[in-house]
């Protein structure tokens, strides 16, 4: 059972790598967004996730985004996305590539 819930967090975690911020050319896993990948004995998916900024004008956007490729993988039952503002967004929760691609290295 452990493998199955193993094997489903890493198909969320390639899914969320297809979401992107529209005004940003980096994916939210990468950028840093995404502070939690939560999946039950039931495969529901709690995903705790961030904005780059509170006013984030594309964050119902990006929610619904997340939220439909997420519902989209075999298996998942039903998702949740809930948005944090603590620990606030740095640039420093970026992955290299994603620092690489915005110009920070």
């Amino acid at each position: 059972m452990e493998n199955n819930l193993l094997e489903l967090e890493e198909e969320i975690v390639k899914m969320l790598k297809t979401v992107y911020d529209p005004e940003i050319p980096v994916n939210v896993y990468d950028l840093g967004l995404i502070y939690g990948v939560d999946i039950d004995d039931e495969k529901n998916a709690t995903i705790t996730m961030t904005l780059t900024a509170p006013a984030c004008p594309a964050a119902d956007f990006i929610v619904e985004d997340v939220k439909m490729r997420i519902e989209s993988i075999s298996g998942v039952k039903n998702v949740e996305v809930n948005i944090v503002f603590e620990p606030e967004w740095h640039k420093d929760l970026m992955s290299e590539e994603a620092k690489l691609e915005l110009g920070f290295l």
